[in-house]
């Protein structure tokens, strides 16, 4: 099939290559605005960009999609559908409907379970045992389409928010690969969502890091997880920034409140939350690199009773 392709994280590269690869025609590539990185403020490519220049494809970059010069020149390409997949704008109606099959999203949940932004972080966040890849034929709501296709994923015990992103990156290329097959072959169904048992999550900021030590050392520690590598979950160690990257449940408390560290090892420390202890493996001091605690604890002398804000 002839296709535009809509996408620009890393997350959508994978499903863009696997695409080309299946032997479909790619007539365009449409992505986010090149933005200004680092002291320089050199602007960079997206990686969606990066990929289509490298198989000299077009690459469309609107700042907002929806406005009719826009639209208009999206009518100019002969496509026989659009494909979606983490392109970061609402699409409207008029181009939703424009081409022969429409428009097909590859979201990185099972829906209707966490539509909208950040569905992998929040996966680990709230400890699901089970996450996906929904090919979902696009409509005027935010992941309310019909269901074409669903891919399932175990959740490893031990996963991160990067983690999960890599492996559902390379899900839904396969699944979006094969719900084209379908489309194509006219044997895509197309199954309604049950919008009753909808969940919405919302975007994720840094402030959303800052760990609540009222929380229960289970909660804290999916936390870190799910923001590893961004943005990340942090707390303040003597006024300083203090990331966690990975650390451990311990089940019984202990005679401090929430926040306080209960003790400090030759290789880790341990800190009382709400309910349980936490065993911190891998952190980083503002200004320092991200190390295992027992390389931090080499050069930082850290006490017990200290409290973690």
């Amino acid at each position: 099939m002839k296709i535009i392709f809509m996408g620009t994280p890393d997350f959508a590269v994978g499903t863009l290559e696997a695409i080309i690869k299946a032997g479909h025609e790619v007539v365009l590539v449409v992505t986010q605005p090149d933005k200004p990185k680092g002291r320089s403020g050199a602007l960079q490519f997206t990686p969606v960009k990066e990929c289509a220049l490298a198989h000299n494809i077009e690459v469309f970059q609107p700042t907002r999609i929806r406005l009719e010069e826009n639209v208009e020149h999206l009518r100019k390409y002969d496509a026989d559908i659009i494909v979606v997949a983490a392109f970061g704008q609402i699409l409207p109606k008029s181009i939703l409907e424009m081409k022969k099959y429409g428009c097909i999203n590859v979201h990185a949940s099972i829906l209707p379970k966490y539509r909208g932004a950040a569905p992998i972080q929040w996966a680990v966040i709230n400890g699901d045992e089970v996450t996906g890849v929904t090919i979902q034929q696009m409509d005027v709501g935010v992941d309310t389409g019909d269901i074409i296709l669903i891919k399932e994923l175990a959740i490893a015990k031990d996963e991160t928010g990067g983690g999960l992103f890599d492996k559902l990156a390379i899900v839904g290329a396969e699944a979006c690969v094969e719900a084209l097959e379908q489309i194509a072959s006219g044997t895509a169904t197309r199954t309604p969502q049950n919008h009753e048992e909808a969940t919405h999550v919302s975007m994720i900021s840094k402030e959303f890091g800052e760990i609540d030590w009222n929380r229960s050392a289970v909660e804290i520690e999916r936390l870190i997880r799910g923001l590893n590598p961004w943005p990340s979950a942090y707390t303040t160690l003597e006024g300083k920034t203090f990331k966690i990257w990975k650390a451990r449940v311990i089940a019984e408390g202990s005679s401090y409140g929430p926040g306080r560290i209960t003790k400090v090892t030759k290789d880790s420390i341990l800190v009382q939350t709400g309910e349980g202890q936490l065993e911190l493996l891998e952190v980083q001091l503002e200004g320092k690199k991200r190390m295992e605690t027992d390389a931090f604890l080499r050069g930082y002398s850290v006490e017990a009773g200290t409290y973690l804000r």
